[in-house]
């Protein structure tokens, strides 16, 4: 079989990883991929959001199933494309990859089907909202409508905060497009969870739970980033909190999207925060998430590609999907400065036999060397029995791993070490 993963990620990595464990893969492609991808897959320099020239790739090279990961070229219909040129896919369809291409169009979902979120009000106009702000409680949450690379949210602590996050997205633009429509949102507080799930537009298989962590520096300081690590299993997310999550959140979001015309299929990301009134969605991606993907699939006992293709057949249900039950830990290294400005080019020195547990998500090769070439450059994942042990051992990949201006940070895991300790 020839595979195609579209995307250029250290999720992207993750997956193609994963899927070369099923030994009838007999060529894998990433388009575009990057210099650490392209030792693991055969990288097409071709730009992911031109879905009609990813398709037409696809078709010329032969490609027999194809594996759509980032949100842009999701939402802009690249499984469409595909489809239409007779290649199944995994990944939702435009019409439903828009739960999140639209804050608007989820806010709304959620109000018309009784799924629990946050309370919320749209604007498209901004002295409106502006003037909504002078009574709305604080903190709150300013949302642009469309994709901004995951930085389209903004907690405001004041209501001058509030203001300034509003002018500079619907008036200064600084989120382009994306800014035209608003949200602003109750803060919620409690522990967040990640909940990455596979579903076949009927049935929903939820993924092991995981805990990002967003901001740039040690204890939750600094900017927020892509993220900078992640642990799996979540402590936070009990039994009891699962089921509670099946039945008022996953389902129904999965009926609600049936309803509407848009069946779902594919991986669908609940982001979720555990209130004391009970699990709230803060957010729905229709991908896998980065770092998230790092620490869920080392997890996956099932072949991936088999669950994959069952949830393009429709036949999930009849597909076991099963995990382990240890623990992982993904540290991300970063470039020093990032996510504002950073240097790139320095040359990187993975040792081989971790090269397994390391998912490049921003390097290029030039002349067989791996160079740094964005502002996540990787993520290093361990796998334990405990979670102390995967965080130790995760850290011990890391400090066997250089390149110059190498950060991260210090702390992941240990928010879920306390919560485990309770």
């Amino acid at each position: 079989m020839k595979l195609l993963v579209v995307g250029s990620g250290g999720r992207e990595h993750a997956i193609i990883k994963k899927l070369k464990e099923n030994t009838t893969i007999t060529e894998m492609y990433a388009l575009p991929g990057n210099g650490g991808i392209g030792r693991d897959a055969i990288c097409v320099d071709k730009d992911p959001k031109d879905v009609a020239g990813v398709a037409a790739f696809a078709k010329e090279a032969g490609i027999d199933y194809a594996v759509v990961a980032p949100d842009d070229p999701l939402v802009l219909g690249c499984v469409d494309a595909l489809e239409a040129e007779g290649i199944p896919c995994f990944g939702p369809r435009a019409n439903a990859a828009i739960i999140e291409g639209s804050k608007v169009f989820s806010k709304n979902l959620m109000k018309k089907y009784g799924i629990p979120t946050a309370a919320y009000e749209v604007f498209d106009d901004m002295e409106a909202a502006l003037s909504y702000l002078d009574t709305a409680p604080i903190p709150t949450v300013i949302k642009a409508d469309g994709l901004a690379l995951g930085k389209g949210v903004i907690i405001a602590q004041t209501r001058e905060e509030a203001k300034q996050a509003v002018v500079s997205m619907m008036q200064d633009k600084m989120f382009g497009s994306s800014g035209d429509h608003i949200v602003v949102e109750e803060f919620l507080t409690g522990p967040e969870v990640s909940v990455l799930s596979f579903t076949d537009g009927n049935v929903v298989v939820p993924m092991i739970s995981s805990m990002d962590h967003k901001r740039a520096g040690d204890n939750d300081t600094g900017l927020n980033t892509g993220g900078m690590g992640t642990v799996a299993p979540n402590p936070y997310y009990t039994p009891a909190v699962a089921e509670r999550c099946m039945q008022e959140i996953f389902l129904p979001t999965i009926r609600a999207m049936a309803a509407e015309g848009r069946p779902f299929k594919g991986c669908l990301y609940f982001g979720l925060m555990l209130t004391p009134d009970g699990p709230k969605v803060i957010e729905y991606n229709c991908r896998f998430g980065d770092p998230e993907t790092q620490v869920v699939l080392p997890l996956l006992e099932s072949d991936l590609l088999t669950v994959m293709q069952a949830v393009t057949n429709g036949t999930l249900a009849d597909t076991p999907v099963t995990f382990s039950d240890k623990h992982a830990c993904c540290v991300i290294m970063a470039s020093k400065g990032y996510p504002q400005a950073y240097e790139k080019g320095f040359p990187m020195t993975i040792p081989a036999d971790i090269w397994p547990q390391v998912y490049v998500a921003g390097a290029k090769e030039k002349d067989g060397v791996l160079l740094t070439n964005g502002g996540r450059v990787l993520g290093a994942t361990a796998v334990a029995d405990s979670l102390s042990d995967a965080i130790t051992a995760a850290y011990g990949l890391v400090e066997r791993i250089s390149f110059d201006n190498a950060y991260y940070r210090h702390d992941i895991g240990a928010k879920a070490l306390q919560a485990k300790e309770v």
